[in-house]
Order: structure tokens, then C-alpha cells, then sequence
């Protein structure tokens, strides 16, 4: 009996099936036949026509498709540099460097971005905010000046942006000494870099129109009754001229013609002007040359992308072939750099612009050649300067290319320009115009946490007087006659070095300056006290 059930058993484990079943049902439905016999009603064959039809794997690629590009739209984070510049490091290499984990850097960069670090602490402002109400000498003379229809000022003006600006102001203030209507400035095509851009292709004409509609009365073109078919005979300004000299020379010349053209502004006006005056100065340079509306959009998204992770700092370097050469200075990148420059130098004498009787060395310790990129590394980090600092570098190509930064790059790696920042085709309308470039570095550098100019020169000073404007944002001016004899002593500790470097930039980090504490100073670069004032004093609406 016991045999009896077990081959009864044993029959009921197998199941015979023809060949030709078993070659219409796939293994996986036959197991589950075996398996599952209550399940059978569940077949196979009812997906059967889905997985065959192409139509059904199309719409499944598509599916999948979908889905991945949602995962990356989410993922996706628009203010991220989707280029990287040559001069910038990667991040997988810091993480290489370090031995750190992804998470574990970004915790030490969110801890040493941090605010209470001394590097990011802002000078102390005192008090002063922009002051430009003017006497009621200067508003009764303003109703006359509206009135005049008969006397016009034309201004060409030449050079790189910041000349412009400097010369457009000064053209407004002889404007409003004269009594005269100002034709929008004229730019001058600049011959080094072929920029035929128009005032209003880099300044918004409305906003200096607007500001200036109490003080000097701007003019798109000349009226129809001033055409002049002859010479209307230009005037060359001599330098640092008073008020007083303009009316004497020009006044009656003015009132003859009705048109007067000036070329050549740059530093021919007086510094030293009386107050309302000044005042003008400050409201036309920070109020009324506001950048055009396509310049400040995109200025605005790169300043943005900066800030993202924290505080930056703005580097201006002055490391171009050209500035070694007018500056009768060396890059130190090896001798056939220097001979590079050096006989550039003679071949073109007139390009000089320093001191002739001075020697390489000389200039050096007087403090008139730029810094290169290993003297802006020491000095940052003398300063406190993290290794975290995100900055971003504003200025033409250095002589060397990414060699020459090398030093910058290796101790900061997180290095950008306006290049590595800006989305695909972002700077397309701005190439092959240096202006517009140049306006999208000053932009980004006037709205950095800090900032330091490797040269003074233009743009250095405007910056400077801006963030002054502003409320006295951290700038960091180099004191090169001081420090520089202390960089060439290798003997010195770094920790006595770096003591020493704090001691002489202690008054030269941006804090309020007067302007007549020295002759000659230029009150867009330093606006106090004539177009700041303190808490004492009631503030304009500017």
C-alpha cells in the first residue's frame, strides 16, 4: 500500500503536455502552472500582444525618457557655471589635496565663509550717507540755465570706459558753468581695441537725462537752428583749470557761435571746485551714469552667482602686456618675459608713461609697478583671506595666460571671471566690445563683499569712490612703497611678516577718508565730506 501511494504521489507531481503546447506557453507560465494552479486564469497571453507591438516599447522609451529629464530639470541649478575658465581648479582636485569627502569640504567652506571670520568684516562707516542738497543760489541759478535755448556744448570723449566716465562728468560740470545745454557725449571710436560703441549702447540715457533734469538741461542732438555747415572750432582744454578760467576763455565764444566743441576732458577741470559743484560731480558719476539696462541684467545674474555660496572677493589685476610696458615695470615670469617687455619698451618709448629717470628697481620700491599674482597671493593671505574665497577676477588676459596666476590659483581655488560664469550665448551680444565687457567687471566688482585693485588706475579709483558712496564697502588698497621691501626680505617669519602687512593696511581698508586731507584728490574717489555727511547732519534724498 505504501508503494500503492507513493506512485500515486509521484503521479501526481508530473504533468504531460504535448510539444506543440509547450512550444506556444513560455517557461515562466509553465512554472506558473506548476506552482500556482488557482492562478491559471491569470495568462500570459494577454500581455503577449503588448510586449510584441513596437508601438508599446516606443511609448515605454518615451516614458523613460520623460522621467530622466524631469530627474534632471529638478536636479538642474541655473545659477551654476556650466564653463570653467583655465585658470580656474576643480573642485575634485581640492578633494584629492585635502582628503576630504564632497560633504565634508562644503561644511568647512560654509564655516569659513562665515561672517564673524575677520577677512569679511566691514570697516566702520561712521556714520556718513550720501548728502547732495545744494544752496539756493545754485537752484535760483538753475531756473535761468533751463530757460536758454542759445548756447550748446558738444564734448568728444576718448580712452577706455572709466576715461569716458571721468571726461563725461567733468563735460556736465562745464556745462552748468556756462550756462549751456550739453549734447549727449560723443564716444570717441577707440583705436586699441576698435569699441564703436554709443553713450546709450553702455549708459542709460533716460537715467542721466532724468537725474540731470534740475541742474544741466541734455540734449539729444543739436536743434536745427544751431546746424553749422563751417568749422565750429575745437578747443583744447589745458589741465586743472578753476571755474573762473572756463567763463573767461569760453563764455564769450559761446554766446557768439551758440556751439562750442571740447575734445580731450580728461583731467582739465579742476579737483578742487566749490561746493555745489563737487556735489554735481557726485550726483552725475553715482546717480546719473547708470549702466544701460542690458549691461546691469546680466551684471546683476553674475553678481548673483557669486553670492550664492557666501561672501566674495573682487580682484581688478592689471597684468597685461600693455600695462608692463607703460609702466616701465617687469612681470618676473622668467627673462623672456622681461626681454619681451624690454624691448617692446624701446621700440615704442612714447607708450612709457612712468618715470623715465627711474629704474626698473625704483619704480618697484616706490610703489608704481602693479603687483603680480604671487605679491596679490601674500597679501591676501597676510590679510586673512581664507582659502575658501571665492573671487572673482576682473581685466584683460595676463601676460603668460594661466601661468601667470598659477600662484593665485593653487592658494584660491575657487576662481572665476566673467567667462566662467556666464551661460551659453549670455555673452555673445557683449563680445568684440571692450567697453561692455569692461562695464560687466565693474558692475560684479562694485558689488563684492570686498575689493582690491592689484594697480590703482581708472577703474580702481571709480570702484573705490563707489563703494565709498555706498557705505564704505571693504576695500582693500595695497600699500606698495611700505610693503613691498618687506616681500623681498625672505629672512622675516611668516608670523612677524603677516603682523607687519595688518599694521600698515590697518587705515586702508575702505574706511571713510576726507577728501581735503590732501590736495587735488578727486571727490568721486573720495566723497566726504562734500557728498557724504555724518548722523549730524540732515541727509538728501540722493
Amino acid at each position: 500500500m505504501a508503494v500503492t501511494k507513493s506512485n500515486r504521489k509521484k503521479q501526481q507531481s508530473y504533468i504531460s503536455v504535448s510539444s506543440q503546447i509547450i512550444s506556444s506557453i513560455s517557461q515562466s507560465s509553465l512554472e506558473c502552472l506548476l506552482e500556482s494552479p488557482k492562478k491559471k486564469h491569470i495568462s500570459s497571453s494577454k500581455l503577449r500582444p503588448f510586449l510584441k507591438n513596437p508601438r508599446f516599447w516606443v511609448f515605454l522609451i518615451f516614458v523613460l525618457c520623460f522621467l530622466c529629464m524631469l530627474k534632471m530639470w529638478f536636479s538642474f541649478d541655473p545659477v551654476t557655471p556650466l564653463t570653467q575658465n583655465l585658470y580656474f581648479i576643480p573642485q575634485e582636485k581640492t578633494l584629492l589635496s585635502t582628503g576630504l569627502s564632497s560633504s565634508q569640504l562644503n561644511l568647512v567652506e560654509n564655516e569659513e565663509t562665515d561672517d564673524k571670520i575677520e577677512f569679511w568684516k566691514q570697516p566702520e562707516g561712521m556714520g556718513y550717507r550720501p548728502c547732495l542738497d545744494v544752496s539756493a543760489k545754485y537752484r535760483a541759478e538753475t531756473v535761468e540755465i533751463m530757460k536758454d535755448r542759445t548756447k550748446y556744448l558738444m564734448v568728444v570723449v576718448a580712452g577706455g570706459l572709466n576715461q569716458q566716465r571721468n571726461q563725461i562728468v567733468d563735460a556736465v560740470v562745464i556745462a552748468r558753468i556756462l550756462g549751456a545745454a550739453l549734447v549727449v557725449p560723443i564716444l570717441q571710436v577707440n583705436v586699441i581695441w576698435g569699441d564703436e560703441s554709443e553713450f546709450s549702447d553702455i549708459f542709460y540715457l533716460d537715467q542721466f537725462k532724468n537725474v540731470l533734469a534740475n541742474d544741466v538741461r541734455i540734449v539729444s542732438s543739436l536743434p536745427s537752428t544751431h546746424l553749422m555747415t563751417r568749422h565750429m572750432g575745437e578747443k583744447t582744454t589745458p589741465l586743472h583749470v578753476s571755474p573762473e578760467w572756463i567763463r573767461s576763455h569760453y563764455l564769450k565764444r559761446l554766446k557768439r557761435d551758440g556751439v562750442l566743441l571740447l575734445r580731450g576732458l580728461d583731467s582739465r577741470l579742476s579737483k578742487d571746485l566749490p561746493s555745489d559743484l563737487q556735489k554735481l560731480r557726485c550726483k552725475v558719476a553715482f546717480h546719473a551714469l547708470r549702466f544701460a539696462p542690458h549691461i546691469s541684467e546680466l551684471g546683476n545674474k553674475l553678481t548673483e552667482r557669486m553670492r550664492r555660496k557666501g561672501p566674495y572677493l573682487a580682484l581688478h589685476l592689471r597684468m597685461e602686456k600693455d600695462v608692463w610696458v607703460r609702466t616701465g615695470c617687469l612681470p618676473g615670469l622668467s627673462q623672456e618675459y622681461d626681454a619681451m617687455i624690454n624691448n617692446e619698451r624701446k621700440s615704442r618709448p612714447k607708450l612709457l608713461t612712468s618715470r623715465n629717470n627711474m629704474t626698473y628697481h625704483d619704480r618697484k620700491l616706490a610703489g608704481l609697478c602693479p603687483l603680480n599674482a604671487l605679491e596679490v597671493t601674500r597679501l591676501l593671505k597676510s590679510l586673512g583671506a581664507p582659502k575658501s574665497t571665492r573671487i572673482y577676477w576682473a581685466g584683460g588676459i595676463p601676460l603668460g595666460g594661466k601661468e601667470a596666476l598659477q600662484p593665485l590659483t593653487r592658494e584660491f581655488p575657487h576662481f572665476y571671471n566673467k567667462e566662467d560664469l556666464a551661460l551659453p550665448g549670455e555673452l555673445e551680444p557683449f563680445e568684440k566690445k571692450a567697453s561692455l565687457m569692461a562695464a560687466i567687471d565693474h558692475m560684479v566688482s562694485e558689488n563684492s563683499n570686498v575689493f582690491m585693485a592689484s594697480h590703482g588706475g581708472n577703474m580702481g579709483h571709480a570702484i573705490q569712490g563707489q563703494r565709498a558712496y555706498a557705505g564704505h564697502k571693504k576695500t582693500i588698497t595695497p600699500n606698495k612703497r611700505q610693503m613691498l621691501r618687506y616681500f623681498m626680505n625672505s629672512s622675516l617669519p611668516d608670523a612677524e611678516f603677516n603682523n607687519i602687512i595688518i599694521d600698515l593696511h590697518r587705515d586702508s581698508l575702505g574706511q571713510p577718508e576726507l577728501r581735503t586731507s590732501k590736495v587735488g584728490r578727486d571727490v568721486t574717489k573720495y566723497p566726504v565730506p562734500e557728498c557724504m555727511c555724518n548722523n549730524s547732519v540732515t541727509n538728501s534724498s540722493f
